[in-house]
């Protein structure tokens, strides 16, 4: 354990949480002179890209990469799916009250 008591694994989910919310930061700052739209599409062609890199890079020979090729794309679109659910469902108290990110929703409506 660390010295504040905290298990490898609370790190691993602090950290995780702090990369996301790093990529978010990011995008907020991007959507200040830009279209939301484009800032999405952007991060999903980056995501995108990122895990091929990733599957690639753990991948010991390029025959290992074309086998895995559909199982990866699969687990990735499972675990997107997941995680967008969740969020979609936070996301339904954004109409609830006033908007924390108004100034965001309303600037892409025309």
């Amino acid at each position: 354990m660390n010295e504040s008591n905290s298990t490898p694994e609370q790190d691993d989910n602090k950290k995780f949480i702090q990369m996301a919310d790093s990529f978010i930061d990011l995008a907020n700052q991007h959507c200040e002179t830009t279209q939301n739209p484009l800032v999405n599409a952007s991060m999903l062609y980056g995501t995108a890209r990122f895990c091929a890199f990733i599957t690639a890079s753990m991948a010991e020979s390029k025959t290992s990469y074309e086998d895995n090729i559909d199982n990866a794309i699969a687990y990735y679109n499972e675990e997107f799916g997941k995680m967008l659910r969740e969020h979609m469902e936070q996301y339904k108290s954004v109409f609830q009250e006033t908007p924390r990110y108004e100034h965001l929703m309303k600037k892409n409506r025309k």
